[in-house]
């Protein structure tokens, strides 16, 4: 079996060093590793391996690195075998899928996977929205500052870092209270180690204030070399135009900050109308395609 380990986020930069040159999906953010789910790691001949754990579910991410793949999805097979579970490998882009197809022609079942795909933005459409395409946006961001005159932001450390769990607490409530049938227990729970993490994690964030109460914020990291990756945005729900307001503003800082990033991934829409529709509204630069595959063992013949 590959020797996997948990993923310890001191050893960001070990990480990093590969995943950055890669421009793959938020799966291959190295904080997501650390705050989602149980997730394991380990390199093989020069790639990082992960094995994923969600809801009792267990996948293999597709292997990064440079070289020859074909031994190293030969480990993950034999991993499955070993441990008894289905040999599943996910968030593979379409030149993955071809890889894997070319390499065990026939041996694979694949399945798009458009429910997972990043929705990945040019940062300097965010952070101006010009054109008629965000004329909508525009006016929401004008209601707000009218409706909000003492709005600021602040940059989140750890001197704010109480109030924004807070207001996170009372985001929750609010949302649990319309739909108590809404199951946010993961996300709270990544959310937290994210900010119990923050600074090892080399996470970034945004507060957005009216006067002294905080009403918003948004939580980034490098996914890589030209990308930043959104984890959390939160906005309060009976602030008109919130969202609009934090995810221009945090454009606006990370354009400031970082020079060399050109694009903002706002991760996947989970299959959600609403939030599929919402994405979409903000005019994604692409979308990161996205496939799984399960491999076609002789016990799963008829």
């Amino acid at each position: 079996m590959i020797p996997f380990e948990k993923i310890d986020p001191a050893r960001r930069e070990e990480f990093n060093a590969l995943l950055l040159q890669n421009n793959k999906g938020y799966e291959y953010s190295f904080t997501n590793m650390c705050i989602w789910g149980r997730q394991q790691a380990a390199f093989v001949d020069g790639f990082l391996v992960l094995f994923s754990q969600f809801d009792r579910k267990a996948v293999y991410p597709f292997p990064v690195g440079q070289g020859d793949v074909a031994p190293v999805l030969d480990a993950i097979i034999h991993d499955a075998r070993a441990r008894g579970i289905p040999c599943c490998i996910t968030g593979l882009s379409p030149a993955d899928a071809e890889e894997l197809e070319r390499l065990y022609p026939g041996r694979f079942r694949f399945m798009c996977d458009r429910s997972g795909f990043d929705y990945v933005y040019n940062i300097d459409d965010l952070a101006d929205l010009k054109g008629r395409k965000f004329q909508k946006k525009r006016n929401h961001l004008n209601r707000f500052r009218s409706l909000y005159p003492a709005w600021r932001t602040e940059t989140l450390t750890p001197a704010n870092m109480e109030a924004v769990r807070e207001m996170a607490a009372k985001w929750y409530e609010a949302r649990l209270a319309h739909d108590p049938q809404a199951d946010f227990q993961l996300e709270q729970r990544a959310l937290r180690r994210a900010l119990d993490r923050f600074e090892v994690l080399g996470l970034e964030g945004l507060v957005l204030y009216d006067g002294d109460r905080v009403i918003a914020f948004s939580i980034a990291s490098q996914l890589s070399e030209d990308t930043m990756d959104v984890h959390f945005e939160k906005a309060l729900e009976d602030v008109d135009g919130g969202y609009t307001a934090i995810n221009q503003a945090f454009a606006q800082h990370l354009r400031d900050k970082h020079l060399h990033i050109r694009y903002l991934d706002r991760e996947e829409d989970m299959g959600i109308e609403g939030l599929r529709k919402a994405k979409l509204s903000y005019c994604p630069d692409h979308l990161t395609e996205k496939y799984w595959a399960r491999l076609w063992e002789e016990s799963d013949e008829p």
